[in-house]
């Protein structure tokens, strides 16, 4: 498993593998991701640290407090998995490139 690993290079790769994930940080919260549900009645925008900073509800919505929180609960959870797909193919991305370590 560990064959083609050069264990002398662990500290350096540990080294950039932290400061590959706090720059992946940073980048992250200027990364915006809009979901919209209700064919746009709804829409909310996260960074990529998955913190909503806009939210729009159009108004028809705001004489039918069910089909609101329906929608809203809907346009967040799809916000949310955005930025998790994101993550996950940053962190991809950071662990195929570690594997220039091997020789």
């Amino acid at each position: 498993m560990f064959e083609n690993i050069d264990l002398s290079k662990m500290g350096e790769m540990l080294e950039m593998a932290q400061e590959q994930a706090k720059k992946m940080e940073e980048e992250a919260k200027s990364k915006e991701f809009t979901a919209k549900s209700g064919g746009g009645l709804v829409s909310v925008s996260l960074n990529g640290a998955g913190e909503v900073f806009d939210l729009s509800i159009d108004d028809s919505l705001l004489e039918d407090k069910e089909s609101m929180q329906i929608l809203l609960i809907s346009a967040i959870n799809d916000g949310i998995k955005m930025v998790e797909d994101d993550k996950k193919l940053a962190a991809s991305q950071m662990l195929s490139g570690m594997g220039n370590f091997n020789k």
